[in-house]
């Protein structure tokens, strides 16, 4: 996939978050800034260097605030050692959103949009990859990490088994009954 196909798809899926985000009575202000030729993201300028920044600030109608990192993703990925569906970020980012919500005193929310339909290559004849609105606070997700490879993203990958993220919406965002009726910003366990 192209660095353009894999932007049009990550912002299809950051819309689709902001909507679902909307209809709860969120507003959402995107931290945007992509430099195509660099293929670089919402940054956060720091006295001493830059760090990659969540996509999204959210708004909650009780005004607190919360950064939103939204992923899109075909599948979750079958892991074969630990028998789990899981996920995973580049490791640099997911440093540097912890650096980030660390500065800014916000809490960073890492979110993922799985689409319905799909399977990974490594799914086991018979199974089906979750699909929906997964997500939780990077605070609880250091806590459940389920391992980190090297050989994989530029910088390493971290992966998460699909029970450290709490359902959000079992449906596509925006319309999708919300089963877990949880906030974003202070239902952390």
């Amino acid at each position: 996939m192209s660095f353009e196909d894999s932007l049009r798809e990550g912002l299809l899926g950051e819309s689709a978050i902001t909507k679902w985000l909307n209809a709860r009575g969120c507003s959402v202000l995107p931290a945007y800034e992509i430099e195509q030729s660099h293929g670089k993201g919402p940054r956060l300028f720091t006295p001493g260097k830059q760090l990659v920044s969540p996509d999204l600030l959210c708004i909650n109608k009780d005004k607190t605030i919360c950064w939103i990192e939204a992923k899109t993703k075909t599948a979750f990925t079958w892991h074969r050692k630990s028998k789990t569906w899981q996920t995973g970020i580049d490791r640099r980012h997911w440093q540097d959103y912890q650096q980030v919500a660390v500065i800014t005193c916000i809490p960073v929310w890492l979110l993922f949009l799985h689409r319905p339909g799909n399977n990974a290559k490594d799914t086991p004849d018979g199974m089906e990859s979750p699909h929906g609105l997964f997500g939780n606070d990077i605070t609880v997700l250091a806590k459940s990490v389920d391992h980190e490879h090297d050989n994989y993203g530029p910088s390493g990958m971290v992966y998460w088994s699909d029970k450290a993220f709490r359902r959000l919406d079992d449906a596509m965002p925006v319309g999708g009954k919300d089963q877990t009726q949880v906030t974003l910003f202070s239902d952390i366990e």
